[in-house]
């Protein structure tokens, strides 16, 4: 691949990095409308013509690992196994 080939390609990546953004934003955007309706309804679910949103309170339990650490550090020790990931970048 050329130079002019790889400048277009990480332009264009990066151009589609920004759209993606601005369509998340819109989405949260939307999103948070839905939400607003439903506390003013008091209504944990929306139903319309072949769609469903719901929002409700979920509990879950998490490992604390931090907290692990810092009053286990020995059997964290024993227990943790270091991973490698690659990254990828692009900035201007």
């Amino acid at each position: 691949m050329s130079t002019i080939e790889l400048n277009t390609t990480a332009r264009n990546l990066m151009e589609i990095r920004q759209m993606i953004k601005e369509l998340e934003a819109e989405a949260e955007a939307l999103t948070d409308q839905l939400k607003a309706v439903m506390v003013e309804r008091g209504d944990e679910t929306l139903t319309g013509d072949g769609w469903k949103a719901s929002w409700k309170n979920v509990t879950s339990s998490r490992f604390d690992s931090k907290a692990f650490k810092a009053d286990h550090a020995d059997l964290y020790g024993l227990y943790s196994k270091p991973t490698t990931t690659c990254r990828f970048t692009l900035t201007v």
